[in-house]
């Protein structure tokens, strides 16, 4: 705890500059490689939902959807009937 901050990216400095330049002695496929494995590893992290878990997922952006929906179409009709109450018809 005694170091300061100044002191601590200073001390990380190096272990980044060693992490680019191992990966700038990769030739292109190389980080293609690279690539497809940590993307590999990224999608054994997923988590798929059930079958229950993505019905109540479904209804809720299906409501939020149909409560977005009301409030722009009443938005919409207040404003159009302002209009014509400020400019007439």
């Amino acid at each position: 705890m005694s170091e300061s901050p100044s002191e601590s990216v200073s001390a990380s400095a190096p272990a980044a500059k060693k992490r680019s330049a191992s990966s700038d002695k990769r030739g292109f496929f190389g980080r293609i490689a690279l690539f497809v494995r940590q993307v590999i590893a990224e999608l054994k992290k997923v988590h798929t939902p059930t079958r229950s878990e993505l019905f109540t997922y479904t209804a809720v952006v299906i409501v939020f959807v149909a409560a977005i929906m009301a409030f722009v179409t009443l938005l919409d009709f207040g404003i159009g009937k302002l209009v014509l109450l400020v400019f007439g018809d």
